[in-house]
């Protein structure tokens, strides 16, 4: 049975750097819609300061499933979980909720927060309130090359800039 004791920190007590976290050891963007929860395993994004907030931000593509339940809400969660949990990762990053409910498969349990779902297994959450979306526009591409390699069918990301509202740890 997994822990479900969260503490509050501070965004700026994060630890773990931020490449590896959403680059090597991905996290789960996770929304709810309807009463219905989603999530995507996703490995672009970052953490910052924008407009004198601590914020996250992702990108998810127009064909996505939770892009629709992101839209939805004005809130979101973050969630990190541990190497154990690598198959899992991979599966929400493959199977699509549209074709089968990809949480009760996992057997992860979902636990709320300011309106926002996320997942006990985890060790460290984001929570995140919507700031700024905004569709990537082909030319605004400086370098090129990225359209080309990552955008060959022209399904460009919409970016989400988010306040982290609450970091909860383990």
């Amino acid at each position: 049975m997994p822990e479900f004791e969260f503490k509050e920190i501070e965004p700026m007590e994060l630890e773990g750097n931020p490449f590896q976290m959403i680059g090597k050891d991905w996290m789960l963007v996770t929304a709810e819609k309807d009463g219905k929860v989603n999530a995507m395993t996703a490995s672009w994004g970052g953490l910052g300061v924008m407009w004198g907030k601590n914020v996250a931000f992702v990108v998810i593509r127009p064909t996505r499933y939770t892009k629709e339940f992101i839209d939805a809400t004005d809130t979101f969660s973050l969630a990190f979980l541990d190497n154990s949990y690598r198959k899992t990762l991979n599966y929400f990053g493959t199977v699509s909720g549209r074709d089968e409910d990809k949480i009760e498969t996992s057997g992860l349990t979902v636990l709320h927060e300011g309106g926002a779902p996320y997942f006990a297994e985890a060790g460290t959450v984001l929570m995140c309130r919507k700031l700024y979306a905004q569709k990537y526009d082909p030319d605004c591409f400086i370098d090129k090359e990225p359209d080309k390699k990552w955008y060959p069918e022209k399904d460009y990301h919409t970016m989400y800039i988010a306040e982290i509202t609450k970091a909860l740890k383990k």
